[in-house]
């Protein structure tokens, strides 16, 4: 079978609770935020962390969103279910206190939210407002900065932080505006978050996937010609799926990565080495 013809895993089969693939992260135990459907990114991976042995915590944005977030995290058999609008003062730090309390530490946080106005994301940077160029920094840079400082005194024997961007934080992408910046911030926080957090043996990275159909992305104008473009311009003219980011997730997390940190790791079959 040649690379035009491999299948994928269906994204309705990153979780299947008979499939234990391995015990590679069995006794760890980490927070994922950014779980809104089967279809993330986020549960891509959560699925994946739970299948190679881990205890999970997950987190949802607002009531509305629980129903759609509770059966997945039933699925996985999360641990805990969390309220987190990282915009809400005081909540960031209530899902930590509790994971202190029930579980008394951290191995692992992945942090897959981003954010920014509507107007701010269509709109060429150069117009971009300056009320949402900060509420977009605030949600999707400056919260895993907080992530890392409330995780650190929980991660008693070393951990991993992981966060999510993508290619237009490198290059200019069109339709992406005032998020190409954003994610730049994110990837050079990473860099600065690795090197003050290795003396506690905290490793952090950024994982770069390729475009995949998420709620999140369909706010980006243009974006079916985005998932055009990294199909046709891959090498194996293939997308990734949600599946495998979470091996790839799960890798950093385990002891395999113990030399590595403060790296974005592109994931988007390999998108992104193309001229």
């Amino acid at each position: 079978m040649d690379a035009h013809q491999r299948k994928i895993d269906p994204l309705k089969k990153v979780w299947d609770p008979d499939d234990r693939i391995g015990d590679m992260l069995k006794g760890k135990r980490g927070l994922v935020v950014g779980v809104a459907n089967e279809n993330s990114i986020a549960y891509g991976c959560a699925a994946k962390f739970r299948g190679f042995g881990a205890e999970l915590a997950l987190t949802f944005p607002d009531e509305k969103a629980k129903p759609h977030i509770q059966p997945l995290a039933e699925q996985i058999e999360a641990k805990m279910l969390l309220p987190l609008d990282v915009e809400q003062p005081g909540q960031l730090e209530n899902v930590f206190e509790t994971i202190a309390r029930e579980w008394g530490r951290l191995d692992f946080v992945l942090h897959s939210i981003a954010f920014a106005p509507r107007g701010d994301l269509h709109g060429r940077l150069v117009d971009s407002s300056r009320e949402g160029f900060e509420r977009a920094m605030r949600v999707s840079v400056h919260s895993f900065i907080e992530m890392a400082r409330l995780a650190e005194p929980l991660m008693t024997e070393g951990g991993v932080l992981l966060t999510m961007s993508y290619y237009g934080a490198e290059k200019v992408v069109h339709h992406y505006n005032v998020m190409g910046p954003v994610k730049a911030a994110l990837e050079s926080s990473t860099r600065y978050l690795a090197a003050e957090l290795a003396p506690s043996d905290i490793r952090v990275f950024a994982l770069s996937p390729g475009p995949i159909r998420t709620r999140a992305a369909s706010g980006i104008a243009g974006f079916d010609d985005l998932v055009d473009m990294a199909e046709s311009r891959s090498p194996g003219k293939r997308l990734v799926d949600i599946a495998e980011i979470g091996r790839v997730a799960a890798f950093l997390i385990g002891g395999a990565s113990s030399g590595m940190t403060g790296d974005t790791i592109y994931v988007d079959a390999g998108l992104h080495i193309m001229a």
